[in-house]
């Protein structure tokens, strides 16, 4: 994860005159209820604050309800194509959408705050006030909003989320009605936000170490020092800092600053494998891990898997991914390649399979 510092039956004719059936309809009058894929801006309003998103509905046919799915993007500034302008541009949103509306499953992804056309709104020049339960209103705000399109299925209305969305999709699931008949959980954060962060700080020191950047007695030293500040943190003390590298300590101070540290402690606060315990039954879930996700490890899926089986949720289940990164691409793969995996793309066709049109 990346932080910012600051998801109609043809008709044919059967009527018999003089003893003869009529023919069938068509072709031309089949292809002209047929509905061409389209996108469109769509706009909502959540706590004061009007978001924007993309709405891509698949071809149908005319007065045909689709499987809709609204896509929710990983943490920090990453918008509703699951990029981090300028820097980091996979579009890993735009793709899956792209992937889903192929199976005819409509989708909506869209800015949340601080990024894109929605910019920071209520949050204007106090971010600091800003929640993780902020984010999930608007949100609920969104898949209102998909719910509401005179295409959608509203039996049939899913959440998938990448990274931080992942979390937020099981939270969501909890709190609208109806509730999503799916999730699909994609590299989904599986613990605490700041043991997630720990382990992702602590493996980049270790790399550190390995390519001679500096001694694996800085490497252990800056450790320990990570998680002093954390526990710090948490236990509601000044975090110090000063002993660590000067990369370290920048981050450290950004995310328990004034602009971040209320989100921060929102969400550490939530443990996502007790969210998962309080899913609907039955509900079809996919959880992806990526062989080659040094952001969030197939080593700590298990008891967030374990969670989903209490809750009697149905599969497909996990997904591991063989050499695929956290952004779903091939190990290896430039961060800004626009491209899936052929893995990846599998378990998004085989989460979307009862639904395919």
């Amino acid at each position: 994860m990346r932080w910012r510092t600051r998801m109609t039956a043809v008709l044919v004719a059967s009527a018999a005159v003089a003893g003869l059936a009529a023919p069938a309809a068509s072709a031309v009058e089949h292809d002209a209820a047929l509905v061409p894929a389209a996108d469109r801006e769509v706009r909502f309003t959540a706590d004061g604050t009007t978001a924007y998103g993309t709405l891509h509905v698949p071809a149908h046919h005319a007065g045909q309800r689709l499987a809709a799915a609204l896509l929710l993007p990983g943490s920090g500034s990453t918008d509703r194509d699951g990029n981090q302008p300028p820097e980091l541009m996979p579009g890993t949103l735009a793709l899956a959408a792209g992937t889903l509306g192929g199976d005819g499953v409509m989708t909506l992804r869209f800015d949340k705050y601080f990024t894109g056309r929605t910019g920071s709104g209520a949050y204007q020049g106090d971010p600091g006030r800003i929640d993780l339960a902020a984010f999930t209103r608007q949100a609920a705000a969104a898949y209102a909003t998909l719910r509401a399109q005179p295409e959608a299925d509203p039996h049939a209305l899913l959440v998938v989320g990448h990274s931080e969305g992942g979390m937020q999709a099981l939270l969501l699931a909890r709190t609208v009605r109806p509730a999503p008949a799916g999730l699909a959980l994609l590299a989904p954060q599986d613990e605490h936000f700041l043991d997630v962060l720990d382990f992702q700080l602590d493996a980049q020191l270790d790399q550190g170490a390995a390519a001679g950047q500096f001694s694996a007695a800085v490497a252990q030293a800056n450790k320990a020092g990570v998680a002093a500040a954390i526990a710090d943190f948490r236990a509601g003390r000044p975090a110090d800092t000063s002993t660590l590298l000067p990369p370290l300590a920048a981050l450290l101070n950004a995310l328990f600053g004034p602009d971040n540290a209320r989100f921060v402690r929102s969400d550490d606060a939530v443990y996502p494998p007790d969210v998962a315990r309080g899913l609907h039954r039955g509900t079809r879930v996919t959880v992806t891990c990526g062989a080659a996700d040094a952001n969030v490890p197939c080593t700590t899926t298990p008891p967030l898997l374990a969670a989903l089986t209490q809750a009697h949720t149905t599969g497909p289940g996990l997904r591991t991914l063989d050499g695929v990164d956290h952004f779903l691409h091939p190990a290896g793969t430039s961060v800004n390649d626009r491209m899936l995996a052929p893995a990846a793309l599998a378990a998004l066709h085989e989460f979307a399979r009862p639904w395919k049109r």
